[in-house]
Order: structure tokens, then C-alpha cells, then sequence
């Protein structure tokens, strides 16, 4: 297939920076698992992590230092290594002529950067031309907008109003090791330590993640709000409320939509089962719904629950949940890239 962004080749020199993270280990698997066209895979990660051996479809690979790599001969870097880090080197890879797909907050609202959920906005990519940088969307936002759309394209939505119960793997490593720790110190009748979140996640619930703005919403809000808009419609309301619960993998979503005109629950249904990318689990008669426990280590976005909203026309409920280190970033990265190698 003819490539809109890269030159025709049967394979392209990938790097995976932030190799040696969850998010940069999934990368690879996912890589492996879709058989992406590979000709040259260079691993890059920070110092601390330099020099350590990751192993890739049975060969071993060594692990480079990101503050000295030079990305000449990249085609593409998904990068998953933080903020800060983003900001630093990915216009560097990409003057280099590579193009970068980042998993960071850092370009997401920038202006002159696609955001882009292949399901959704895949048009989108065209803007990379210019500066060859792309953003991955936050992890709730991808679920959301995956759902969300198919039924926006037969309705369009006017406004949102989300809570989300989102797994302490969304907050990294350490977090998934603060709960594990917390759960066994309070199993055993001793003190909970805190020291990643808020407060004690085990056997608890914070309505906080990240920090709080001046608005009273916090910031990881405020991302699932702007990031909306700017992948779907400008004029689409949204307002959220995320939550960490103590879950280890999988983030879970009460969406309430309301439409511009009707939309009932068994369109929706039917809607949702034709979209790529979607699959519908919902049979109230048994019982029958999504889990964050199921949906761990599967690439879907799950929805069910699905209901019209009895206090207000033309709105219906949705229970959204997908993996958040699949979906919510490694998978959706990967996708990118095999936009940027395939006919768009």
C-alpha cells in the first residue's frame, strides 16, 4: 500500500522511546502482535534504563541512552517517557525527519498538533505534515470518543457529562505497587502508607486525579474536556469528573449524552455494533455488562448499560471501559503508526 506520509518501503525503522516503562513494553508487544512492517527497531530510554537488554520477537535488544541518540534513519518514534521529556526531544527526532507519536500530555492542545483516535479522526493526520509531531490523546478520553462517535455521526451530540472510575495503572508503576502494598498492610491489620496518590486507594475511592485547577476541576478533567472537542466538535459541551478507583487495569466511564435530535437505545445499540473499534456487551436479563476486569489485556473499547436517559429527551446513558494501557495508549499509538505507513 502507497503511503501518504512515508516513503513506499515493505518495512520502516521504528524506535520505541521509553522502552523500558508499561506503556513502552505494551508498545512492543503490540507491535509484535500486528506483525508491523519493521525493518530496524531501536529501543531509547533514559540513562537510568540504558544499556539494559529488552528482548523483541526473540532477539535481544540493548537499550539506548535518549540524551545522546541520534534519530537519523527513523521513520517513525512512539514515544511514551513523560511530559518534560517530550517537549525536549521529540522536535529534535523530527527535524531528524521521523515522525513522532507521543503519548504525553505535552502536544495535545497545541495548536499546529493533531490530536487523532484512528476511529475517529483519522483526517486529522494530515496536519503531522508540517511538523511531523502527532499526540496520543489522555487514556479516558480515547474510550469515550471511540463510543461516542459512531453514534455522533448518525446524531450529533450537543452535550456530555462523564464520570470516570479510572486504575491506579493510569498513574504508573508505582501506583500499582502503592496499591498491592496498602491492600496487604490493611489485610493484615496494619497502617496504609501513602505516598503516589492523594490519599489511601485501597478498599477507597478519590475523586481526584492529577491536580486541581483554578476552576475547581482538576486537571485530568479539564484534558478529557478540551481533548473532546478538539477530536470531535468544538461546539460539543463536555463537562467530567474523574476518579481513581482500586483497580489495577482497566478504566470504567458513566457517559451521559444528550443529542441535537432523537436517539434511542436500541439505534444506539445497533450503532455501536457495526463501529470498528467497539464491541457491545448489554443484556440487562442476565446481567450482563462490561467489567474492568475483563477488559484488561483486550484491545475493544466495551459498552453497555445502554438506556435512554427518562430525566431528559433526546439523552441516552452508556458504561464505557477499555484497557487503558492497551486502548488508552499503547494500542492507539501503533494504529498511528499504521496510519502513517498505509493508505490514507
Amino acid at each position: 500500500m502507497m503511503s501518504d506520509y512515508l516513503p513506499n518501503k515493505d518495512a520502516y525503522n521504528v524506535a520505541v522511546v521509553g522502552a523500558t516503562g508499561a506503556v513502552g513494553q505494551t508498545m512492543l508487544e503490540i507491535l509484535a502482535e500486528r506483525n508491523f512492517p519493521i525493518a530496524d527497531l531501536v529501543l531509547v530510554a533514559s540513562s537510568r534504563s540504558a544499556g539494559s537488554r529488552v528482548e523483541f520477537k526473540g532477539r535481544e535488544y540493548v537499550v539506548q541512552d535518549l540524551e545522546t541518540f541520534d534519530p537519523a534513519g527513523l521513520d517513525i518514534a512512539l514515544f511514551s517517557a513523560g511530559g518534560g521529556t517530550s517537549l525536549k526531544h521529540a522536535p529534535r527526532f523530527a527535524e531528524a525527519g521521523c515522525y513522532v507519536v507521543d503519548n504525553s500530555s505535552a502536544w495535545r492542545m497545541h495548536d499546529d498538533v493533531c490530536l487523532v483516535v484512528p476511529e475517529v479522526n483519522p483526517h486529522a493526520l494530515s496536519m503531522a505534515r508540517a511538523n511531523r509531531i502527532i499526540a496520543n490523546p489522555n487514556c479516558s478520553t480515547i474510550q469515550m470518543v471511540v463510543a461516542l462517535k459512531p453514534l455522533h455521526d448518525a446524531v450529533p451530540i450537543k452535550r456530555v457529562v462523564v464520570s470516570t472510575y479510572q486504575a491506579v495503572s493510569g498513574a504508573g508503576g508505582k501506583a500499582i505497587e502503592e496499591l498491592a502494598e496498602q491492600t496487604r498492610s490493611l489485610l493484615l491489620g496494619n497502617e496504609a502508607k501513602v505516598n503516589m496518590l492523594p490519599a489511601r486507594i485501597a478498599f477507597n475511592v478519590i475523586p481526584q486525579i492529577d491536580v486541581f485547577m483554578e476552576d475547581g476541576y482538576t486537571k485530568e478533567e479539564r484534558k478529557m474536556m478540551d481533548e473532546t472537542r478538539k477530536i470531535m466538535e468544538a461546539d460539543i459541551a463536555v463537562t467530567a469528573t474523574t476518579v481513581r478507583v482500586p483497580v489495577f487495569y482497566g478504566h470504567s466511564e458513566s457517559v451521559n449524552v444528550t443529542f441535537t435530535g432523537p436517539m434511542t437505545a436500541d439505534t444506539a445499540r445497533s450503532l455501536l455494533a457495526d463501529a470498528e473499534g467497539v464491541c457491545v456487551v448489554d443484556d440487562p436479563a442476565t446481567a450482563d455488562y462490561p467489567l474492568a476486569s475483563e477488559a484488561g489485556g483486550t484491545d475493544p473499547v466495551w459498552v453497555g448499560r445502554i438506556r435512554e436517559d427518562k430525566s431528559c429527551p433526546d439523552s441516552l446513558h452508556l458504561w464505557v471501559v477499555a484497557d487503558n494501557v492497551r486502548k488508552g495508549a499503547a494500542l492507539n499509538a501503533v494504529q498511528i503508526a499504521e496510519l502513517l505507513v498505509s493508505e490514507h
